[in-house]
């Protein structure tokens, strides 16, 4: 199928679904159930008096910190874990408990332990992540081709050249892997976490316009994040995905 044709194809989707929205809304006939243009009012009025964009950058900046530190963490580790197999024995069953610790349970405990603060927010959605990238990074770094590594070893690349050269370029599916698992993650663990525990971000409005039983509200919020979500993934990663693995065309 053409990308003309694909492009198409999802509009008429799109269309059916909003024909769809607004036949229901009209049976119902209910606040539960707002039509789509109650919905874009809301997210004009949003735009319009600054809170909807604001709201929205919030919860960005801690979804970016969230994840350039569970990256960043995660990688690491995953990269010694898959590389030493006493390392690896050792820990893994440390990363078995973290995998299953629901992501509730970690934002309430460091809420307790360091406070309704930034910085306790943002290690709650990070150690919620950390696990999954150590999991994926792992895989790859122990599917690393030998003969690479030991043609590294024969010229005497060192670590750093090595690291770069030989082992990154091996890593990245693996890590674009973990990057596009990781984005949708923890934008959703953002949003428990600004519910539980603080003032501002896209949570916390959704929190209180259920408070309000604000519905079109909580859906223009909803919708218009979404939105962002997938102008980071069609802009962005999916480039990088393409870009990463065009050698295996």
């Amino acid at each position: 199928m053409s990308l003309k044709s694909n492009v198409l194809l999802q509009g008429v989707s799109l269309l059916a679904l909003l024909v769809l929205w607004q036949l229901a809304a009209s049976i119902m006939e209910s606040r539960a159930l707002p039509p789509p243009v109650d919905v874009l009012a809301a997210i004009l009025r949003g735009f319009e008096d600054g809170e909807l964009p604001y709201n929205i950058g919030i919860t960005l900046a801690r979804v970016a910190a969230s994840f350039v530190l569970a990256m960043a963490v995660g990688i690491a580790v995953g990269i010694v874990m898959g590389r030493n197999r006493t390392i690896d024995r050792f820990f893994d069953g440390w990363l078995v408990l973290f995998l299953n610790i629901p992501a509730l349970v970690t934002i309430i405990l460091c809420y307790v332990w360091f406070g309704l603060i930034e910085a306790a927010a943002i290690a709650a959605v990070a150690i919620n992540k950390i696990p999954t990238v150590i999991v994926t990074v792992r895989e790859g770094a122990r599917a690393l081709s030998p003969e690479y590594l030991e043609m590294a070893q024969s010229f005497r690349l060192g670590r750093v050249k090595t690291l770069r050269h030989v082992i990154l370029p091996q890593l990245f599916p693996f890590i674009v892997a973990a990057t596009r698992s990781g984005l949708s993650l923890i934008w959703k663990i953002v949003l428990v976490v600004e519910l539980l525990g603080r003032s501002n971000g896209v949570g916390f409005q959704l929190y209180t316009f259920f408070q309000l039983f604000d519905v079109a509200s909580i859906l223009a919020y909803t919708l218009t994040f979404v939105a962002v979500i997938q102008v980071i993934e069609l802009a962005g990663l999916q480039p990088l995905e393409r870009h990463v693995n065009r050698w295996r065309r």
